[in-house]
């Protein structure tokens, strides 16, 4: 099930979770819960020092999950979370340091733009599978579709601000093969371990499908 490259991440489900973990004991049932609602693809932040035990204990018990690692901002971020067993990266802007050393971890990664331009840029270098991030802040679905023109050759996974009932008129562009979100994980259910409600809201999202 691990994404062989960075469009395989968009196949996996229409919602990757984004998730935000103070206690390393809550990663294994919360990863499980989210896999058992039908979202596999779990992206665990670096935002706290839970983040890469986290991500080293999803990858070595849920076996059905494909973890990776957000908020990757370092180079050193990118090598410490493929040691810890991503699958993928993700992070939520690139510099030219930065993209080189997720490209050389040999993982897919999910590059941050919000501009054309840092899209461009990354195109440039043979990358076109993006993440637009802060997604509602940054232009929303209306920027997003007015990418679709210029650069369609672009794919997006917009993460930011978006809910379960914005996450459809994302999904229903072009040019976005997933979406990204918190709202799956809300933390005053980690915090109670109330697994079943979080299973409950992966089962919502997994069967968002685009309307045309």
């Amino acid at each position: 099930m691990k994404p062989a490259s960075s469009d395989d991440i968009f196949a996996l489900a229409p919602v990757v979770p984004v998730v935000v973990l103070n206690d390393v004991a809550a990663a294994v049932p919360l990863a499980r819960a989210l896999v058992a609602g039908g979202l596999p693809a779990i992206e665990v932040t670096l935002r706290t020092e839970a983040g890469l035990p986290a991500i080293e204990r999803i990858a070595a018990e849920v076996p059905d999950a494909v973890v990776g690692a957000g908020t990757v901002t370092t180079p050193e971020q990118a090598q410490a979370a493929a040691t810890a067993g991503s699958a993928f990266l993700v992070s939520p802007g690139c510099t030219d340091r930065l993209q080189g050393a997720l490209h050389d971890t040999g993982l897919p990664y999910l590059p941050g733009v919000a501009t054309a331009s840092e899209a461009m840029a990354l195109l440039e270098r043979g990358v076109s599978a993006l993440k637009f991030f802060p997604a509602e802040a940054a232009g929303g679905r209306a920027y997003l579709k007015s990418l679709s023109g210029p650069l369609p050759q672009a794919r997006f996974c917009p993460t930011g601000g978006i809910t379960l009932a914005t996450a459809p008129d994302y999904l229903a562009l072009p040019n976005v093969g997933c979406v990204g979100g918190t709202w799956l994980t809300p933390a005053d259910a980690v915090e109670t371990g109330d697994w079943d409600r979080i299973e409950t809201l992966a089962r919502e999202a997994a069967q968002l499908r685009p309307e045309f």
